[in-house]
Parts: structure tokens; C-alpha cells; sequence
């Protein structure tokens, strides 16, 4: 996630799917939830957000797609 949220803007954020498709170009749907995993865990540590709408969301009651972004201070 790190490597592709370098690879942007600062303010830019990604998809799940954006990870997973690089990871696994042909077969990056198993990977959605472990992705979406790996984001809460990140979330935790306080490196990154997780936003729905724009809006920063609590990543364990998140459903529907996401996106993940660097923390806006």
C-alpha cells in the first residue's frame, strides 16, 4: 500500500482493488478482504485512513467500498 500511495499525490487516496490488482493482476479478487485487512491494521498503527464518501470512517463497521489515503492533519 505504501509503495502506491508514493506513487501518488499526497491528498490522492487508493482502492483496495488498486492493491490487490498489483499484487495479483489476474487474480486479485481473493485478495479484496485480506487487503481490507491489511488497511485496519494500518489504520491502528496510525499510518493511514480509511474513507467512504470522503469522510474518514471507522474501518471495523465499514462496508461497501473504501478507500485509503495518508492521515490529514
Amino acid at each position: 500500500m505504501g509503495r502506491l500511495l508514493d506513487s501518488r499525490a499526497w491528498d490522492s487516496s487508493i482502492c483496495p482493488s488498486d492493491v490487490a490488482r498489483a499484487v495479483a493482476p489476474d487474480d486479485w479478487r481473493p485478495l479484496m478482504e485480506p487487503v481490507r485487512r491489511a488497511a485496519r491494521r494500518l489504520v491502528a498503527r496510525g499510518e493511514v485512513e480509511i474513507t467512504q464518501g470522503g469522510s474518514v470512517v471507522d474501518p471495523s463497521t465499514a462496508k461497501g467500498p473504501i478507500r485509503i489515503r495518508r492521515p490529514r492533519s
